[in-house]
Parts: structure tokens; sequence; C-alpha cells
């Protein structure tokens, strides 16, 4: 009898939780920072994403990672900006094989890139400047 109670009080949990989330305004909602949570590690590392200045909407910021015995796991990770041109990654593990990670970003015709590193810098922070791809046509 005492799971059905407690299953019972995790529906309620759930439904409240669920409930406090649907009350966000769309302005509240635009402004969250959105996270990607790889679930390997203690680390994290939050974005902010500009061209010229100004924040970048929906700039996709991807990274492989590897990490474990000789490299073995590999995590890739994708995640796009809000409407400030924020963006965090969690769960990033503190050892990773060949560091520094990079962390790749575009949007239309731009794109850009930051490293870090876990090890020495777990907890992060970083500008990712977009700017116009450069053409690989060579003529």
């Amino acid at each position: 009898m005492k799971t059905f109670e407690q299953a019972i009080l995790m529906l309620l949990l759930a439904g409240s939780a669920f409930a406090q989330q649907v009350q966000k305004t769309p302005d509240e909602l635009a402004h969250s920072v959105p996270v990607i949570d790889g679930g390997a590690g203690p680390c994290s590392l939050e974005l902010h994403v500009t061209a010229d200045g100004k924040p970048v909407y929906a700039a996709t910021i991807k990274v492989r990672i590897a990490y474990g015995f000789v490299g073995t796991r590999k995590l890739d990770l994708q995640a796009a900006t809000n409407i400030d041109g924020k963006v965090k990654f969690t769960g990033i593990p503190e050892k990773v094989k060949k560091p520094p990670l990079q962390f790749q970003a575009s949007a239309d015709k731009l794109t850009g890139a930051v490293e870090y590193d876990p090890a020495t810098e777990c907890q992060g922070q970083h500008e990712l400047a977009l700017a116009p791809a450069k053409s690989s046509d060579s003529k």
C-alpha cells in the first residue's frame, strides 16, 4: 500500500511542477536560459552568443565530448540560444580527452567557436562572437 501512496504523491508533485511551468508568460519563457544536461560530470558552461555586439536568437551550438578511459565515451550535445543569446551546458565531465573542448556556433550565415577546458574552469561563462562564415570556394 505504501508504494501506491508514493506513486500518487509523485503524480501530484509532477502535476504541480507542470502547472507552475505552464503559468509562465511568453516573455518569461523567451528569456529563460535553455539548459542542456550531458549528465556526465559536475562542470558547466554558460555561453552568451553575439554578432555585432547584439544577442543572437536561435543560434545553434554543438560540441562533441570524448571522456572516460582513453576517451571511449562520447557525448554529442546541441542546443539553441534564447532571445538574449544565452544557453547553458551542464553535466560536463571534468576530465576530457584532448582538451580544450570546441563549442561551435552557427546562425544563418554566421559562425564562431569558443574553447573551454573543464579541468581548469569547471564553472565557465564565455562570450561567443559570431562573424560571417568564410567561403570555402577559392577560385
